[in-house]
């Protein structure tokens, strides 16, 4: 059986319209969205690789009654989104990924009372591929234009390739969420889904870790405390300058370079530009710094020095159970056992129905004082687990591990 023939999609239906840059222009699409009927497709494009910040670069809405609007934000002031925003408070929002979005938008006071998170939605559904142009296909039949997706979109002006990508993520938004929402129904899914929803628009954002540093390429490669600080200090001197430049901690030192002046120790700025990235033009501007950073390091302590390893919070890797903890060791086996099986039944990815993360910890602190059903329940619930999700893994794991 050969698959139905895409028809493709290649251009908005209605042109692709002129991009909104004053806050007039803001003001007059909030009037126009207003007039609107039905939820909001909203979209938005950040230039993440490019710049430090996850800022919107391109902000893209559609409406039934209204038609798209692309409008950038660069030079239009916060408060001058007031009337946007109101114009977006009450309808639903239709989004995709909507975690990739929802902080951009927030900051320039875009923020929904619902939304419909399409590629959220997909995953509860069942299906393999989540990715708009997959779902758009799959779905609703269309080829989606190439997509841009991964450019700097804070350059300027915008090439005309790009708008039309960004009008055409928000084309079939409306007509897909329909679609999934109908999924979610015939499923049995719907609640499910609208706890999901809420989850993804009220989440905290992440707590600040002090330790982010250690997440640099080739770390473990380093022996020595000395050598960590190294990477330390340089890190967060690199972290300041994109920071205060909004450019990619990448494009400003790569982690190659900050592991290579770690080891080699440079004393001198002569002696840093010997060193393959840091002779390059780019980086001389920056030498004083790098210099600093490395002198930071050299000046500490024996007793302020970072440890090479830190010290276990929470489960060690599952690998490790059976020699330490064989007992959790078999709770996790038969916890995962069961929750694989429970994936299949109900076609809902076993990451989505509940975090890998509490179902270790649950095995490796497992000290149940009450009923096992009412522990994994206080556990998971404690952990963030929703109610849906509680109410499918609960029984099951009881009865598997209790």
């Amino acid at each position: 059986m050969t698959e139905p023939e895409l028809r493709s999609l290649d251009h908005p239906s209605e042109g692709v319209p002129d991009v909104v840059t004053t806050a007039a222009g803001v003001a007059q699409a909030a009037q126009e969205l207003a007039a609107g009927t039905g939820p909001v497709a909203v979209d938005a494009e950040r230039a993440s690789g490019y710049r430090y910040s996850a800022r919107a670069y391109l902000i893209q809405l559609r409406r039934k009654g209204s038609g798209t609007f692309l409008i950038d934000p660069i030079g239009v002031r916060i408060e001058e989104f007031a009337p946007l925003a109101e114009a977006l408070r009450e309808p639903e929002w239709i989004l995709h990924s909507a975690d990739q979005d929802l902080p951009g938008l927030a900051e320039l006071g875009l923020v929904p009372k619902r939304i419909f998170d399409t590629e959220l939605a997909g995953r509860l559904c069942g299906h393999e591929r989540v990715g708009l142009a997959a779902m758009v296909a799959n779905t609703l039949g269309f080829e989606l234009k190439k997509g841009h997706g991964a450019a700097d979109w804070s350059q300027r002006p915008l090439p005309h390739e790009w708008l039309v990508y960004a009008a055409l993520d928000v084309e079939l938004l409306i007509e897909l969420r329909d679609q999934i929402a109908a999924e979610l129904e015939e499923q049995g899914k719907t609640d499910w889904a609208a706890e999901e929803f809420d989850y993804e628009r009220l989440k905290p954002p992440p707590r600040h870790n002090p330790e982010r540093w250690r997440r640099t390429s080739q770390i473990h490669t380093l022996r020595k405390p000395r050598q960590l600080a190294a990477v330390r200090e340089l890190w967060l001197a690199r972290d300041e300058i994109a920071r205060t430049r909004d450019i990619a901690p990448g494009r400003i030192l790569p982690d190659a370079a900050i592991i290579q002046a770690a080891v080699q120790d440079p004393q001198s700025a002569n002696d840093l530009r010997q060193l393959a990235v840091f002779g390059s033009p780019r980086q001389r501007r920056n030498t004083v710094a790098w210099l600093q950073a490395l002198n930071r390091a050299r000046a500490l302590d024996e007793d302020d020095l970072p440890p090479v390893s830190l010290p276990q919070i929470g489960p060690p890797p599952a690998n490790r159970w059976a020699r330490r903890n064989p007992e959790a060791a078999d709770r996790l086996t038969a916890a995962r056992t069961e929750l694989m099986a429970l994936s299949e039944e109900v076609k809902v990815p076993l990451e989505n129905l509940v975090s890998p993360e509490l179902v270790r910890r649950l095995c490796w602190d497992w000290s149940p004082t009450t009923d096992p059903a009412q522990y994994i329940d206080e556990t998971f619930a404690a952990g963030g687990a929703r109610q849906w999700q509680r109410q499918l893994t609960v029984p099951r794991l009881a009865a598997a591990i209790g």
